[in-house]
């Protein structure tokens, strides 16, 4: 090429830039602030019917005074309060009920037992999970006629499944454990019919 002749050059055109994407960070954002203030709204903000929070009349602000043992602060009620509604006591469970709502647990201890007897070498992991269940079963209200021999039982059983995570824990044989926490369960199992 010779030094006199023009070179050829491509010029391309400025392209106008979308904001689309910008655009859309601001709705987005704008979105995200609007739901957090209304949810921080919802709940700050005294509803209908709900007694706005108030200091209480018998604090001191001195810094002297000393709560004495014998004077108790009094409630005080004003006119215009509504009487907070009791929830009525839990009905008595009928046998079928409550079977129906035991019944799963237990026959997870059976099968958990089991495993152990099978696996004593995993059974400190599978004894945690019985003790949970055992926990839910004592919590699980009991009908009237069968409410203390539950209490009973379920205890039992949770200390026998005690006896045996600490054999475990000890490096203990669990065997003896184990056949304590298998009858305690065929006990609380035989409470129900099971």
């Amino acid at each position: 090429m010779s030094d006199g002749q023009p070179r050829a050059e491509w010029i391309f055109p400025e392209e106008k830039k979308s904001n689309k994407g910008r655009i859309w960070l601001i709705v987005g954002l704008s979105v995200l602030a609007l739901a957090i203030v209304g949810t921080l709204l919802f709940f700050l903000l005294p509803r209908d019917g709900e007694p706005t929070p108030s200091p209480s009349p018998s604090a001191s602000s001195s810094a002297t005074a000393s709560p004495s043992p014998t004077s108790a602060p009094t409630p005080t009620s004003t006119p215009t309060s509504e009487p907070v509604p009791t929830q009525p006591p839990a009905a008595d469970p009928d046998m079928d009920t409550f079977v129906g709502k035991v019944q799963p647990r237990l026959d997870d201890g059976v099968r958990g037992l089991q495993l152990v007897q099978d696996n004593m070498d995993l059974g400190a992991q599978i004894v945690d999970s019985l003790q949970n269940d055992a926990a839910v079963l004592s919590d699980t209200p009991a009908p009237s006629s069968l409410a203390a021999d539950w209490s009973d039982a379920v205890s039992q059983y949770a200390s026998r499944l005690g006896d045996l995570r600490a054999a475990y824990d000890n490096g203990s044989d669990p065997q003896a454990p184990l056949d304590a926490a298998s009858a305690a369960l065929q006990k609380v199992r035989a409470l129900v019919g099971l």
